[in-house]
């Protein structure tokens, strides 16, 4: 069974997502908050593997908590999804930035909704890099100030490391990268979930972010 948290100021919301969430045989929300802290002192108490949470909430916003969330060793098999609309690329960035593992628009389809929750679970990240390639993309060119790198994330990466980080970066699966690379595609998968562990990366998602924070890759390169 997965256990699910909704966290929403808006009741009606959660309702909403408790009542789509039902049509799971395997899924059951476990509890609701309301804001940032009460998600982050729910998350402690029960545990679930998978918090739905949106960005603006009173008192503790979800970009608060969910860098609470990512960072509490405890709470590391916790998976967070970021709800939000289509205007909020700059709080989806800084959320994966933080170790969400991805993210849902409000007015996703039921049967998406269950899909991506059961992934998330499944410890996946929840979006395809090419979709969190586009979401960066546009955050890091409207930004009035490059995003700043993470001081030594690829010092420990070997050259074939890094160049898989980069090809992630530019959107290829563990498939395009095994055929670019003349590998394996068991060898390209080997070489991500190293490169994940080398730089603290808590699933895909974040190695995206990465590329471009490191200058592996740079908006409008990635299709090249």
């Amino acid at each position: 069974m997965i256990r699910v948290l909704l966290a929403d100021d808006q009741s009606l919301v959660r309702a909403g997502f408790r009542s789509l969430l039902a049509d799971g045989e395997d899924i059951e929300v476990v509890g609701e908050a309301d804001h940032g802290a009460e998600a982050v002192a729910l998350a402690r108490e029960l545990r679930p593997d998978v918090i739905l949470m949106d960005m603006r909430m009173p008192e503790m916003d979800g970009l608060a908590a969910t860098r609470v969330i990512a960072a509490d060793p405890g709470l590391r098999d916790v998976r967070v999804v970021v709800l939000t609309t289509y205007t909020e690329d700059e709080y989806v960035y800084q959320a994966l930035r933080a170790g969400a593992s991805g993210f849902l628009v409000k007015d996703i389809e039921p049967e998406e909704l269950l899909r991506a929750v059961q992934v998330v679970a499944g410890g996946e990240s929840l979006l395809a890099p090419a979709v969190t390639r586009a979401v960066i993309e546009g955050f890091v060119a409207r930004a009035p100030e490059p995003p700043r790198p993470r001081a030594g994330a690829l010092g420990t990466l070997t050259g074939r490391e890094r160049e898989v980080v980069r090809l992630v970066g530019r959107g290829l699966s563990n498939e395009e990268i095994a055929e670019r690379l003349l590998v394996s595609p068991f060898t390209a998968k080997t070489h991500v979930s190293r490169a994940m562990g080398k730089a603290g990366a808590r699933d895909r998602a974040q190695l995206v972010v990465l590329a471009y924070e490191s200058g592996l890759v740079t908006p409008g390169s990635a299709g090249s």
